[in-house]
């Protein structure tokens, strides 16, 4: 019985520890960084340009970014070791964020082209002002992106690329769901930290700017996890991974695959779209990005209409973001084991069926909010209020279940493909693909922003969209699963 629950809630071998917990503590800081940069992003932008300016900024700014990102990434490839490659991305990242709070922040009544900007959004049609907002909050916009590609290139990228070089199929089953348990933990302590520091700021005195003083705070701690994700990298690569048991996950006996030659950029994006298996795993991440995007800025609108001040917001993302680790964390408990016990397939189903009818919950209550009004007096606050609260339980529930079992299982799934197969289509499904799915919803916001109105006239539309992507997800999960259990023999 004992043996039962501890293999339940901790599926790890004595003798993988190892090489597992100083991986576990590397995620846990990456997303840590993540998710204090995620709530500091949507603050600036959101309060100061509206959350209509982040669809502009997904698609004409972090999407270029992120193929920028991904030619530099090859090109260096080609020059640089894998570990001297990981030093070379991870560390000007940690470089503009330091100065971003020390220099474009305190600067940005210098460095903001206000006047040029207000005559740019005078030409401009009413549906395209998020193009003006982007130009006006240009070191926003540029932390913004900054802080969208932690996410894709150091988080989905850079790790789970080294993750996938060591781990085997065997290990990945019991490894992947709880790399993220400290990681949700990592993410606990940092809504605290984003929530206690923005509270922190506002009792600063009345002549200090109360938000430089809480973006003080959160920098530095970002920067010094940095500098501990880049120590707990060394450790790996000189006291862990020197055993050559721990290196490939060919290792456990399975036949080596061959890898591909060298593939030129063309040819990887080639690769990508003739490989089906790839396709798939494309449309996954696609399909995630389109319809959590959807949900995400109809939020954040509910959002800045209730908090306009950044320390505010900042403190209600906080909290948003504590009960979402927390929730992770008791996914993972029982997500790992829906893998490990009902199989792939369950799995990774589970995240677009909970994505769709949280989002349709919120929709309604966004779309038909005198249906709700009874609700919200019952409750004690006011309908806008309780739109915030609903949008709030989507995403706890949305990113947990991401969290817990779309990563680990879109993981598993390049898992048995050849070197070539997984470094470069990797690359191009994380880094621009995942841009891609954001960017897919931003397009369809802005053309509806264009050509119907504001954020709350177009919400039923993005509300059938959003259904049409989750049925086209699922759909790519039954195709993917036949694929997946063709080439690792799992079920």
């Amino acid at each position: 019985m004992l043996k039962s629950l501890k293999q339940f809630l901790w599926p790890i071998q004595s003798g993988e520890h190892k090489k597992f917990m100083p991986m576990m503590l590397m995620i846990a800081f990456i997303i840590f960084n993540y998710t204090i940069l995620r709530n500091i992003k949507d603050a600036l932008i959101v309060t100061e340009a509206g959350s209509e300016t982040i669809t502009f900024l997904k698609f004409w700014v972090v999407v270029p970014s992120a193929f920028i990102f991904f030619f530099v990434y090859a090109k260096l490839s080609t020059i640089l070791s894998k570990k001297a490659l990981f030093y070379t991305i991870v560390t000007p990242f940690l470089i503009f964020f330091a100065l971003f709070a020390t220099v474009l922040y305190p600067s940005r009544h210098w460095l903001h082209p206000v006047e040029s900007a207000e005559w740019f959004a005078s030409v401009l049609p009413a549906g395209l002002q998020g193009l003006a907002a982007i130009y006006k909050y240009w070191t926003y916009s540029l932390f913004y992106t900054l802080a969208e590609l932690w996410g894709s290139a150091v988080l989905s990228f850079l790790f789970w690329n080294f993750a996938n070089d060591v781990t085997k199929v065997s290990e990945a089953k019991r490894f992947y769901a709880h790399f993220y348990l400290l990681g949700n933990v990592a993410n606990v302590l940092a809504g605290y930290l984003t929530k206690y520091f923005s509270e922190l700021g506002k009792t600063a005195a009345s002549n200090v700017d109360a938000w430089q003083v809480s973006l003080n705070y959160l920098m530095s701690t970002v920067v010094g996890a940095g500098v501990i994700i880049l120590l707990t990298y060394t450790y790996l690569n000189y006291f862990v991974l020197s055993d050559p048991a721990q290196v490939r996950a060919e290792s456990d006996g399975a036949p080596k695959k061959k890898s591909k030659p060298k593939m030129s950029m063309g040819e990887s994006f080639k690769f990508l779209l003739h490989s089906k298996y790839l396709g798939l795993i494309a449309v996954l991440v696609m399909a995630y990005g389109v319809s959590i995007n959807l949900v995400e800025v109809a939020w954040k609108n509910q959002m800045k209409l209730q908090f306009a001040d950044k320390n505010d917001y900042n403190a209600f993302m906080g909290s948003m973001t504590m009960t979402t680790g927390l929730a992770t964390v008791l996914v993972i408990l029982f997500g790992s084991s829906i893998i490990r016990r009902f199989g792939w397939k369950r799995g990774a189903l589970a995240t677009p069926w909970i994505l769709g009818i949280t989002g349709l919950f919120f929709f309604a209550c966004m779309i038909f909010p005198e249906f709700f009004s009874p609700l919200a007096m019952a409750l004690g606050v006011t309908p806008l209020m309780l739109g915030v609260w609903f949008g709030f339980a989507q995403n706890v529930l949305s990113k947990s279940t991401k969290y817990a079992l779309f990563d680990p299982t879109k993981e598993m799934a390049y898992i048995p493909l050849d070197d070539e197969s997984k470094s470069k289509g990797k690359a191009a499904v994380d880094v621009v693909g995942a841009r891609l799915g954001k960017s897919g919803g931003s397009l369809l916001q802005q053309i509806m922003f264009a050509v119907i109105g504001p954020i709350t006239v177009i919400a039923p539309y993005s509300a059938a969209i959003m259904c049409g992507i989750i049925v086209v997800w699922l759909v790519a999960v039954y195709a993917l699963n036949k694929r997946f259990t063709a080439l690792s023999g799992e079920k």
